[in-house]
């Protein structure tokens, strides 16, 4: 298999007057890749260009040097989880994962077998020939994963295989996708949340608002990320005292003062909480509340986009 995997030239895709990818130009090639980016990134749609579910407003997308759309020979290739679950209720899980791989012309002894297979692989045997109707939302998960892995393919597309599903569930996916690349197969999946990629790759692909930030190894990655003034706000009945000890630290960035409340921006989040508690336990502050109003991973985007 080549070890190129997904390209893209000034590839765009828009709907009317949104614009879901923009001029994304990339290559992916084998292993684990992660898409990082909050939702409305273009993570999704990206996917489906890649499956040829969507056509290329502009550029190019190729997946093993070819174009997918309509595709087969190229779309035999891929095993697909999508971000939504489409099932016919009645169906039990079993059957539905082997009706999907009977879909790929597998002949009803072997899809059986595949389909029991995937279903262990997943965890999900104890339930499997229960109707999808009966499943929670982490065991309607676990069977939309089973039938992307049943029958072994060059490239696995995972688009959010994450949610809904419990820790332990998580564990099992995350080891599942180590042990599939393991086997020298391609494994592309996105989320929103920086924790899930790195506990499964090092490379990451970050997008937001449909363009490409960064791609490369996590740990550059979460160097950029961890450049982001982290916001906290806190209150105190000495704000003025404690705006002096911040306005004093080199890894300040701003501070704001509000009847008791002071807001930080940190270069360093870590030693700021680490400076409060040691305030706090040396009785020389009162500190009343903490809060983190930008903790999250929309702020740190438009943060990398400016900078």
């Amino acid at each position: 298999m080549s070890s190129t995997v997904i390209e893209s030239r000034c590839l765009s895709r828009w709907f009317g007057e949104v614009i879901a990818v923009n001029n994304l130009s990339l290559t992916i090639g084998s292993g684990i890749t992660g898409l990082l980016g909050p939702n409305g990134a273009g993570k999704t749609t990206l996917l489906k260009l890649a499956l040829g579910l969507y056509s290329p407003s502009r550029g190019m997308i190729r997946i093993f040097g070819e174009p997918p759309r309509n595709n087969l020979k190229v779309l035999a290739r891929i095993g697909y989880c999508p971000e939504s679950d489409y099932f016919y209720d009645h169906m039990s899980g079993f059957e539905f994962v082997c009706w999907m791989v009977r879909l790929r012309g597998v002949d009803s002894r072997n899809a059986r077998k595949m389909a029991e297979d995937a279903c262990a692989m997943t965890g999900i045997s104890h339930r499997m020939h229960d109707p999808v109707a009966s499943y929670s939302q982490g065991m309607r998960r676990r069977i939309s994963i089973a039938q992307a892995i049943a029958v072994e393919v060059d490239l696995l597309i995972l688009d959010e295989p994450m949610a809904g599903l419990d820790p332990e569930s998580r564990e099992v996916v995350f080891n599942l996708i180590r042990k599939i690349a393991e086997s020298g197969r391609a494994v592309v999946f996105s989320s929103h949340i920086l924790y899930e990629i790195e506990r499964v790759t090092h490379n990451v692909v970050l997008l937001h608002q449909g363009g490409l930030i960064a791609q490369g190894d996590i740990r550059e990655i979460r160097e950029l990320i961890d450049e982001h003034p982290h916001t906290v706000t806190i209150e105190t009945p000495d704000t003025q005292r404690l705006a002096a000890f911040f306005a004093a630290q080199s890894t300040t960035a701003n501070i704001d003062l509000k009847d008791s409340r002071i807001t930080v921006q940190t270069r360093d989040p870590n030693r700021l909480y680490q400076q409060l508690n040691d305030l706090v336990l040396d009785d020389s502050m009162e500190i009343r509340s903490i809060h983190c109003p930008d903790d999250n991973l929309q702020s740190v985007f438009e943060y990398l986009v400016k900078r």
